[in-house]
């Protein structure tokens, strides 16, 4: 497999350079090629997405459903062949990436659909004999940036709802990401996007990311990556006055209350904080529990925790792979030399594979640090996690909101009356009750709070509402 830049409708190799992409899983496997762009190749998709709007946007939006629905539909066709790859490339395990895949087909059937709603209202108006009503515009040319850990998903659940709205797109992946985007581009283009739609740029981000969003005729920009290439981008569309949109870092927490069913609790926290190797930026790494279950809930914790198995992305038996890259890798370890030095261990998992082999972290739960530590405020983005010790509901409350991000947190208690105080008083953009601080649906807003987005929301409705501005319209009749 090579990754190739689509540029107007036409599949373009750059040639600014080229990198092996070798699995996480097995880095002496040779999954395939990346060919790197340059600024030329971005600024020239920038400008094949300005001449393809005009005829986007004026494309009724049932017609642009249907392309939607078709892309659905090969998708869904594709599956298992955009799944093998995209586990192959990136390290998440086959059957977790599988859900990837199909959560993709769910975003563009429901946007797909979005061609046949209602795009706006009827306002009563002051004077009489004047029809009063709001619709939706698009905003024009979109950037996308998108991250490595959700390389089928992400894309979609941004690039969906743009099209949908009559915007076009130039997209710049993640690099270790490149392949997986070649292949979802594939699907659109089959699915008889018209040229210049959608434009696909693979290079470095501090080259062509910077170029899109700094040099690219763009009316939005919607990014997901770390805080500070989020800062980043904020500050340089807010400079061109772009619309911008940005979901980064988060510092989740598990809270377990005294009177939490274990055997509910245990799964949803070890999911949360392991699945997909802790990549996910609604992972749960900390997690806070009232003293009086402590002991019980850490006995329990490691019992599960020991069950886990580590193993290949392609291996169906397991519950985490590898970390995605070797700069990850050796970011992740760094946290976990800290981690050996500095905190005790609670719990730790064991691989099932030679460490040797490929980009592999033991699962590993660590305590005996204070709230300030790097450990509990610093995102990690790997399989450590730190159990943090509360005295009561307040406590772990107040442990629970000392952070600078605000994505997502749960609690875990069977008394409705502090799990409701909990959902009001948390400051994350997702709370739950009794479910992983990980589970989002494509239905449902997504995104946070504080130093975890731009306080904008992706996904279901509110992703509409990025993608478009609101025109209100009156016509005297009299």
């Amino acid at each position: 497999m090579e990754s190739s830049n689509w540029i107007n409708g036409e599949w373009i190799v750059p040639t600014a350079g080229e990198m092996v992409v070798h699995s996480p899983s097995d880095v002496k496997q040779e999954v395939g090629v990346i060919h790197l762009s340059s600024v030329k190749d971005v600024l020239e998709a920038g400008r094949a997405a300005r001449n393809a709007l005009s005829v986007w946007a004026s494309m009724i939006p049932s017609g642009r459903g249907d392309i939607l629905f078709k892309a659905a539909a090969l998708l869904e066709e594709q599956a298992d062949d955009v799944a093998r790859l995209a586990s192959m490339e990136m390290g998440k395990p086959i059957s977790e990436m599988k859900g990837e895949v199909i959560r993709g087909v769910n975003l563009l059937k429901y946007y797909a659909a979005e061609g046949v709603r209602a795009v706006g209202d009827v306002i009563p108006a002051s004077q009489d004999k004047v029809l009063q009503y709001t619709k939706r515009a698009p905003l024009g040319v979109v950037g996308i940036i998108t991250p490595w850990n959700f390389p089928v998903a992400i894309p979609i659940w941004k690039i969906a709802p743009a099209l949908i709205c009559g915007n076009t797109v130039v997209w710049k992946p993640a690099e270790v990401a490149s392949l997986s985007a070649t292949r979802v581009t594939r699907v659109f283009a089959e699915a008889g996007l018209p040229a210049g739609v959608l434009n696909l740029v693979v290079g470095q981000g501090s080259l062509v990311g910077n170029a899109l969003i700094e040099q690219v005729d763009l009316d939005g920009i919607s990014f997901t990556g770390s805080t500070k290439t989020g800062m980043h981008v904020a500050s340089i569309a807010a400079k061109r006055n772009i619309k911008y949109q940005t979901e980064m870092g988060g510092k989740n927490a598990a809270v377990i209350l005294d009177d939490a069913d274990l055997t509910v609790t245990v799964p949803a926290v070890l999911s949360g904080a392991f699945r997909s190797a802790g990549q996910k930026c609604t992972a749960t790494s900390r997690i806070i529990v009232e003293k009086s279950i402590e002991g019980a809930f850490r006995d329990k914790l490691r019992d599960e925790l020991a069950k886990i198995y580590v193993g290949s992305a392609l291996d169906p038996k397991s519950y985490l792979g590898p970390v995605a890259s070797q700069a990850q890798y050796e970011t992740v370890c760094s946290y976990v030399d800290l981690a050996h030095k500095e905190a005790q261990v609670a719990a730790e998992g064991e691989l099932q594979v030679d460490p040797q082999r490929g980009y592999y972290v033991a699962p590993l739960v660590v305590e005996g640090v204070d709230a300030q530590h790097r450990l509990v405020q610093e995102e990690i983005f790997g399989p450590v996690a730190v159990l943090l010790e509360a005295h009561d509901f307040e406590e772990a409350l107040s442990q629970c909101n000392d952070t600078v991000y605000g994505l997502s947190a749960s609690v875990f208690t069977r008394d409705i009356r502090r799990g409701m105080r909990f959902l009001d008083e948390t400051q994350a953009g997702m709370v739950r009750i009794n479910l992983e601080s990980a589970g989002v649906e494509y239905q449902a807003p997504f995104g946070g709070m504080k130093s975890s987005s731009s306080h904008s929301r992706e996904q279901g409705q509110a992703a509409l509402d990025f993608y478009s501005q609101t025109k209100t319209c009156a016509v005297y009749f009299g």
